[in-house]
């Protein structure tokens, strides 16, 4: 079955599934992540800290888990325009140093915007080694459609997705 990450807007279909290849968290992921935000929370940076706490060590933050899981998904270039954002977002269970996670995905909806782009939202299922989901997603996606099938836009006009 092709995956519906390399298809036209006017190809893909609600419920069309992928899997994103697995990536492991590293002690300097959430260094390098709570230096470049700021975020420097002892539940991510002290670990006699954190190991004190109801998690017991330390977690990686909920938004670098969400912003690895975009660069995860192999979002083809020749059909996604941008990230338009997530409808909404749970972190349902620590994400460990140490963990691997991976998302699993299927097309939610679908909407035309005008004749070359349309949106696709995705129910994104973040899970670790274990199987368990370590955070649920609703992630909305401006996709092109195929040149052949799409409306040449009138000159000047502007679109706003």
């Amino acid at each position: 079955m092709e995956s519906p990450l390399s298809l036209d807007f006017d190809r893909l279909e609600v419920g069309a599934g992928f899997r994103s290849q697995g990536r492991t968290i590293t002690e300097t992921d959430l260094v390098s992540f709570a230096a470049l935000t700021g975020d420097r929370h002892p539940l991510h940076t002290d670990a006699e800290w954190a190991a004190a706490s109801e998690f017991g060590s330390r977690i990686a933050h909920g938004s670098m888990v969400l912003s690895y899981c975009v660069g995860m998904v192999p979002f083809d270039p020749e059909w996604v325009l941008a990230l338009r954002g997530f409808e909404r977002v749970a972190f349902k269970r620590p994400v460990r140093i140490g963990d691997t996670v991976h998302v699993e995905g299927a097309v939610d909806a679908l909407r035309e915007v005008d004749g070359l782009t349309g949106l696709v939202v995705f129910d994104w299922r973040v899970v670790n080694q274990r199987g368990d989901a370590v955070v649920l997603a609703k992630a909305r996606v401006v996709w092109r459609r195929e040149a052949e099938a799409a409306v040449v836009a009138v000159a000047g006009q502007e679109v706003f997705l």
